[in-house]
């Protein structure tokens, strides 16, 4: 199973950016797809955006469609969520989860980062 570990969060004023990265071990990289959720306080955890194990495809939410950018780096082990335009309403825990090929279900997931916009 793999493991992954989110770094890239912090306090960000609204109209900002920020990089989220998900390093992943412990598995076969290019086997698995990636997924980016997030929780805000009070509420429950909701999709924001996903890359296919083969970086071909990708979604998001319609919350951040044209803002986020989903990407993944096959050489370094790496997901990566890129936020731009961040609005107040984005402000959550940012988790990463791992989707083995084939499969719906994400069956490994990060210990999260914070992401906090100030408006």
């Amino acid at each position: 199973q793999v493991q992954l570990v989110e770094s890239g969060g912090g306090l960000v004023q609204a109209g900002g950016s920020l990089r989220l990265s998900c390093a992943a071990s412990g598995g076969t990289f290019g086997s698995y797809g990636f997924g980016w959720f997030r929780q805000a306080p009070g509420k429950e955890r909701e999709f924001v955006a996903i890359i296919t194990w083969s970086g071909i495809s990708t979604d998001y939410a319609d919350s951040v469609k044209g803002r986020f950018t989903i990407s993944r780096d096959n050489a370094k082990n790496t997901v990566y969520l890129q936020m731009n335009s961040l609005k107040p309403e984005d402000t959550a825990v940012y988790y990463c989860a791992a989707q083995r090929r084939g499969s719906t279900d994400f069956d490994s997931w990060g210990q999260g980062t914070q992401v906090t916009v100030s408006s």
